[in-house]
């Protein structure tokens, strides 16, 4: 097979794989445009994963795709709250100075930072022992009941990888829609195992993007750590 051949072949994989490098450095930059470029990949991979039999990961991109409208809507409205002081070193101002501030106010809302209406952005914090208790929970359930469906209901080759896979996958997600620092470390353990399982079934192209992925959640540590609000 010629290499024009191979990519007439795998052309939606590869798109998918470089929507998907295009939306982890979005994440990684807290841009709010991860979202729309995360809906694109997901409706991608649903296919790419289906025609390869990763039913799991296929319903966790059907998953995605609700999350990320979700955490479009989180991002933009933030805590739900006013910023404070803005407002009140805008009084007594001139024209130019409100101008600055709606500008300025147009843009944080673009990259996530400023909600709009004046409410104040979505901030990165660290998981409470509370929540991480409770999402440890979910992942137990979802691991569990994924498992036990595709080992008994369906052809899935790696039933037990694939169930690891979406249900660490979807708690990190969940994570990233509010912003929780510690998803990094999620996203490490689910983009390794995804280059060993993949490239065992021949994705080569989501083998590439996941390793991409993987370089890039470390990338990720560094950057959100800088933006932690305590």
């Amino acid at each position: 097979m010629t290499i024009t051949e191979w990519l007439a072949n795998n052309w939606l994989e590869i798109f998918g794989a470089i929507t998907g490098i295009i939306y982890v450095f979005l994440e990684i930059r807290q841009n709010i445009w991860l979202w729309p470029v995360g809906l694109v990949t997901s409706a991608v991979y649903i296919i790419v994963f289906f025609t390869s039999k990763f039913y799991a990961d296929m319903s966790l991109q059907g998953y995605y795709l609700v999350i990320s409208c979700i955490g479009w809507y989180w991002w933009i409205r933030g805590t739900g709250q006013r910023a404070q002081g803005a407002g009140h070193r805008a009084k007594g101002k001139g024209q130019r100075a409100q101008d600055t501030g709606h500008r300025a106010q147009g843009e944080e809302q673009m990259t996530g930072g400023q909600g709009d209406e004046g409410t104040e952005g979505l901030q990165v914090t660290r998981v409470k022992m509370i929540t991480g208790l409770i999402l440890t929970s979910v992942f137990i359930l979802l691991y569990s009941g994924v498992w036990f469906i595709l080992s008994r209901y369906t052809d899935s080759p790696v039933p037990e990888w694939d169930s690891f896979i979406t249900s660490l996958s979807v708690v990190a997600t969940w994570m990233l829609a509010r912003k929780i620092y510690e998803h990094w470390y999620l996203w490490i353990l689910v983009n390794a195992a995804s280059v060993v399982i993949f490239m065992a079934r021949g994705l080569y192209p989501t083998v590439i993007l996941y390793a991409v992925y993987l370089a890039m959640s470390f990338a990720g540590l560094k950057v959100w750590k800088k933006s932690i609000s305590v």
